[in-house]
Formats: C-alpha cells, structure tokens, sequence
C-alpha cells in the first residue's frame, strides 16, 4: 500500500478536559533502526492517557505528544533491524505514546502477534494491561499457584486482566470494586471473592476470606490511605506492589508490622523503561502468556469501542468509572 505523508491524530495543545481531544492533520511518522510502523486499526483508552490530557502525567523524553500507549493493526513499514516483522503481518504492541492515530511507529520488540481468533479492537486492549500484569503481579510479586491475591479496581482494565492471568496460573484471586455489580462481574470473570468496599471494609473481609492468614500479594493502583490498610491484608512474606496511586503518592507505614511479618514494599512504573526491558516483557508474554488464549484460558474483556473522533467520550467514560474491561478507539474498518 502506499503510505500518504500526512494522518488523523489526536494531539492536544495544551491539558484541559476531554473537550481538547480533537481531530487534528500530523505528519506520518517514519520508523527508525529497530522499529516498525504500523497502520492502526485500534487504540487502547487507559487511565495515563486521562492524566496525560490533564497534564498531571509526566512525559518521558522524546515520547510522541500523539496520545495512546497501545494499538493493534498491520505493519506497512519496517525500519532497519526490524527483525522478525514484515510488511502485512498483524501486530499489537505497547508504545510510549503515538497511538490515538491512523499510523504510529511501535518498536520492534515490544510488537506482539495479535493472538488466533481476535480482531483488532480486542486486541488494542491487551498490551498495556498484559504487559503491566505480567511485570508486576508475576514477575515483582512472584505470584505462584496455590497462592491468594488482593488486587483493587477488579473491573478495570488492569483488574480484568489480572483475574483472568492469576486464575489462568491457578492463582486465588480476591478483588475490590465499587458496586454489587462490579462484583458480580468480577466473580463471572473468575474472581474467587469480590468486596464492595463502598459496603464493607476489605481489611476485615480479607481477614475473612483467608481466616486471618492474610494474602500473599497486593497489587494495587490505589496507594495514598490504602497503603497501610493493604499491608494490614498481607500474611507472612506478603509482597504489596503499587502500580499507580490515584489516592496519593505518601503513607503512613507501620514498619513494625513489615519487620514482624517479613512484607516487602515495591513498585514501578513502566512507561519510561527501556526498550529492551519491555522487549523481554513482549518475549516472557509470547512464551507464557498467549499461547493461553488459544487454549481458551485467556480472552479480551472489552467494555465500550468508540470512533477516533470521539475520544472525548471515551475518556468521559474512563473518568465516570463505569466500565468493565478495556475501552478501546476504533481508527481504521476492519479488513
């Protein structure tokens, strides 16, 4: 196919509410020695791209000022040292920004193929959340099977992904979320246990659920006050990861409790990483992760798929809290 010189993005001028996420005319950019570029099909909505348009995100140098962290589609391009990629073949890959568009340049080693039996828009939604799931609750936190994990926000796209992958491991998962629906829907998606924690307090079910033993990870993007009620719910050698702190970045800790019980405290943040780091992340994933899909272990929990050119609803929609899965921009038809 020829590849026209200019695309549709969306790239804000300045933060603002979801009202600045217009259409606008960028160059097509060019790959360069490592990367690929790929004609985007579909983009992932994820919470970043909301505190990016709000300015409260900070950009790691060089990143596109385009928005989106994820997309699916075809390669049209292939830089020098490409590698295995080739003009055609149906990619998703996680990016460090660029995606909101009808072209975006992913590198190489963070493209994955889109696993047998997804389209596109299921596929746009995999990359962040696999990439943050699998770094984080398995390769930082050492979950194992037979263990039990405390993971917040059960019906976001993080924590839809994260029940899916723990109980696809044989991994015991307890989840938060802000309604009986929520719940419920956590629970269809495998969820051993679902705490309303607008009803009760997670602590005290948690110290029910396990009949005081506590658990054996935390994965939380909560942080700020739920910090220390997080390590009140980890048993001996518990490991509380944090990955995003939407309550706050400080906390009291009781470290008299994480000495008594051996806790470990970590976290991360994934977007400013390098390259060959989520490189090997793409690799751990085609190796452990995808060939569960095709086993029927693993599926895409999309919530809401909306045009490119309503990306203000969709980001209206992350902000509401409503949904369950990922929401996902269509760029391009498929086919």
């Amino acid at each position: 196919m020829t590849i026209p010189t200019t695309m549709t993005a969306i790239d804000p001028s300045a933060p603002g509410g979801p009202e600045v996420l217009v259409l606008v005319t960028r160059p097509v950019p060019v790959p360069g020695d490592g990367e690929v570029l790929v004609r985007v099909h579909a983009a992932g909505v994820n919470r970043p791209d909301v505190l990016q348009r709000q300015g409260l995100y900070p950009m790691p140098p060089a990143a596109p000022t385009i928005m989106g962290l994820e997309i699916a589609g075809e390669v049209v391009a292939v830089g020098r040292s490409g590698g295995r990629w080739a003009v055609g073949d149906r990619v998703c890959a996680l990016v460090v920004g660029g995606g909101y568009a009808e072209y975006c340049v992913a590198p190489a080693g963070q493209c994955l193929p889109i696993p047998d039996g997804l389209d596109y828009i299921a596929a746009a939604g995999l990359p962040e959340t696999y990439f943050t799931v699998w770094s984080n609750l398995f390769e930082r936190g050492h979950a194992a099977a037979s263990e039990t994990v405390l993971i917040h926000g059960g019906t976001s796209g993080i924590g839809t992904t994260a029940i899916l992958l723990a109980k696809a491991r044989g991994v015991k998962v307890i989840v938060t979320a802000g309604s009986a629906g929520k719940c419920a829907a956590a629970r269809g998606l495998g969820a051993d246990h679902a705490i309303d924690y607008k009803a009760s307090d997670f602590v005290d079910k948690v110290a029910g659920i396990t009949g005081g033993k506590g658990v054996d990870v935390v994965l939380d993007m909560v942080g700020g006050d739920y910090i220390p009620r997080n390590l009140m719910c980890l048993g001996d050698d518990g490991r509380h990861v944090s990955i995003a702190l939407q309550r706050g970045a400080t906390a009291e800790v009781n470290f008299g409790l994480v000495m008594r019980r051996r806790l470990t405290l970590s976290g991360s943040m994934l977007r400013a990483r390098p390259v060959a780091f989520k490189a090997a992340i793409a690799a751990a994933l085609e190796r452990e992760v995808w060939p569960l899909f095709a086993a029927g272990k693993l599926r895409a929990v999309s919530d809401k798929t909306f045009a490119l050119a309503d990306a203000a609803d969709a980001h209206r929609r992350m902000e509401a809290g409503d949904h369950v899965g990922k929401i996902v921009l269509q760029v391009a038809e498929e086919g």
